[in-house]
């Protein structure tokens, strides 16, 4: 297998999962900012110009970020983070559509609007006039799940691919002007949590 990464939170959400399978998964850099994801090589891997794309022993490829994490769960199953049973794996769906919804997607677009408007404006349909919306409903999703939680992670006691996808668009909204409020003490401490993994520090 090969991944295809770059720069943002959708290649650092597979690279934490990858790292916390122990996987050995050869990596490409994808120049995002200098467009080389929307050149040919790169389209007729993944005609939506996107990253990560993992590139399978078969020759196939994968794109978007929960599949592909779906399929090395599948590959190499231990440890478990999406789940041993399919109550366990349902749960850990749930709420990885409900952070990804709720916080990961407008938080994403909020910066493509906004700050990122400049490298996004000629690859994707931007609306400028709604980035402040945007940023806001991702607030209101970290609020929200503020009040969700009740264990050490989001899906209490098991440590799944939802806390990583959604540990992957906080790291991220920190560095382009959405921070985490320190107010979410809960979602605060979660975050600190998850930093102190070692997948984290690579």
């Amino acid at each position: 297998m090969k991944l295809y990464q770059s720069i943002g939170p959708n290649p650092r959400a597979v690279t934490l999962f990858i790292a916390e399978k122990g996987l050995d998964i050869d990596r490409v850099e994808v120049d995002l900012r200098g467009g080389e994801n929307r050149q040919p090589p790169h389209l007729a891997r993944n005609p939506s110009g996107q990253t990560p794309t993992l590139e399978l022993d078969g020759g196939g490829h994968l794109s978007e970020v929960t599949a592909i994490c779906e399929y090395l769960e599948e590959a190499q199953p231990e440890p478990p983070l999406i789940g041993r049973t399919r109550e366990e794996r349902a749960e850990t769906r749930m709420w990885t559509r409900r952070v990804d919804l709720r916080i990961c997607e407008p938080m994403a677009n909020g910066f493509r609007f906004g700050e990122g408007l400049a490298m996004f404006k000629d690859r994707v349909h931007c609306v400028p006039e709604a980035s402040p919306g945007l940023k806001a409903i991702a607030q209101n999703g970290e609020a929200w799940l503020e009040g969700q939680l009740t264990g050490p992670w989001i899906v209490g006691d098991r440590f799944t691919l939802a806390d990583i996808l959604l540990f992957a668009f906080i790291e991220f909204g920190g560095q382009v002007g959405q921070p985490l409020d320190p107010k979410f003490a809960k979602l605060t401490a979660w975050f600190e949590r998850v930093k102190a993994r070692p997948s984290a520090a690579g």
